[in-house]
């Protein structure tokens, strides 16, 4: 599978069963040479450029691609469970995979009986979700006309930039890095800018302030925007925040829900937290609330989210949605998990335990500072002297997965994602080890 668009700009992509690093050097118009990257090693090629496709009746795609997408930086995933396993040389089901935020009790039993027992996989599915959001309904007690249901609260995020932002006319909108990575990423897409307003590097607090400050021409000029530009589209703000854990105070949310712009709260960690918002769309036609199946339920393979939202802009979402946008298995996977979320939020009160575990097991490990967390992971930095790559790489080569970052926001940072007692047991070992 080769992704064409991985040829401009630097992007991963998988070949032949190997996972490939392409990363362009040129003049920006399509012509140059790439870099391909397998592993160690290194194969280049010349790309053909818009001049020497330009013939007679000859067409170049290369023309025809937005300008502004041959540069965009891709988002960078988690690399899949098998090709981790190849990497490493070690078998997938020894692997403690801690890197993800995924849950490691994986999905009800009820899953897998009800889609080997689906008697229509061959039909489309229900356009509109209907009996997931029935059951939507029950469990968050907002009614179905204001729940929309989506490929991953991915597409929900993709959607709103769909319905609120023309590209190339200058609109933007607000998030508060270090966060999800998917609203820079859906900005870039969608041509519209992505004001970064960074949050407290100890507190990790959002600079409520500096937000306000945005809706006056002094504001925006301080962001370099134009005095007279208008607020933004969107203001995305995530609690629990991704990948720090620390969750927005009532305060905070009364302070963005009085002004002008749309606020998106996303809630994808909401069952390990204690605040609950999704009814405050109710009261609040600048709110939308996002939510997933993939944390709690553990259908992150199965890509079904769901949110609720203004009606309004509900008619709007209904209008310009994907028919058939998520598949009848994901909606199989989603239904038969409410029905038993007894069990489920059962075993996200174990993995609430195995966080509060976490912070008694490494206040003795002198070099490693964690941060307080309401979600199923908690990030931590490295101190003394210690190095985060090398705690991370050494973790790897004994079959631990976890989250290293590189980024000066997170500079000699880890987050590590709760996994079961006994995955936790081996965690701890191998840092007390180090």
């Amino acid at each position: 599978r080769a992704c064409f668009c991985g040829l401009f700009g630097t992007s991963s992509t998988q070949f032949a069963g190997r996972t490939e690093r392409v990363a362009r050097m040129g003049d920006g118009r399509g012509r140059g040479t790439y870099e391909i990257h397998t592993g160690h090693s290194k194969r280049v090629m010349r790309a053909l450029s818009s001049d020497d496709m330009r013939g007679e009746g000859k067409f170049s795609v290369v023309d025809s691609i937005r300008p502004e997408l041959l540069t965009m930086a891709p988002y960078t995933p988690i690399l899949p469970y098998e090709i981790l396993a190849q990497k490493l040389g070690i078998p997938a089901k020894d692997l403690i995979k801690l890197d993800a935020n995924e849950n490691p009790h994986g999905p009800s039993p009820n899953v897998a009986q009800a889609l080997r027992n689906a008697p229509f996989l061959h039909i489309y599915p229900d356009p509109e979700c209907t009996e997931l959001r029935e059951l939507l309904s029950e469990y968050t007690e907002v009614p179905p006309d204001r729940i929309l249901v989506g490929a991953g609260a991915d597409e929900l995020i993709d959607l709103l930039f769909r319905a609120l932002v023309t590209p190339g006319k200058g609109e933007y909108v607000v998030s508060f890095p270090p966060t999800f990575g998917m609203y820079k990423f859906d900005s870039d897409v969608n041509g519209a800018r992505c004001v970064e307003l960074v949050r407290d590097p100890v507190t990790f607090a959002i600079p409520i302030d500096k937000l306000e400050a945005l809706f006056t021409p002094e504001g925006r000029a301080s962001q370099g925007l134009p005095r007279d530009s208008a607020p933004p589209k969107m203001v995305f703000v995530t609690s629990p925040n991704n990948p720090d854990g620390s969750v927005i105070s009532d305060d905070v949310m009364h302070r963005l829900l009085v002004l002008p712009t749309l606020v998106v709260l996303d809630e994808a960690y909401f069952e390990f937290a204690k605040d609950n918002r999704f009814k405050w769309v109710m009261q609040h036609d600048n709110l939308v609330v996002l939510r997933t199946f993939s944390k709690w339920a553990a259908l992150a393979g199965l890509r079904v989210g769901y949110g609720a939202f203004p009606l309004p802009l509900m008619e709007c979402l209904w209008r310009i949605k994907q028919p058939y946008n998520v598949a009848v298995s994901g909606q199989i996977a989603a239904c038969e998990s409410l029905r038993d979320r007894a069990d489920l939020l059962r075993k996200v009160e174990l993995m609430k335990l195995e966080r509060d575990r976490f912070y008694r097991e490494v206040e003795e490990i002198e070099w490693l500072k964690p941060y307080a967390s309401e979600a199923n992971y908690v990030l931590c930095r490295v101190e003394a002297g210690r190095n985060a790559a090398e705690i991370k790489q050494v973790l790897s080569e004994k079959g631990i997965l976890i989250r290293y970052y590189s980024t000066d926001l997170l500079k000699q940072c880890i987050r590590i994602s709760m996994g079961t007692a006994e995955q936790m047991d081996r965690v701890y070992q191998v840092l007390r080890a180090l």
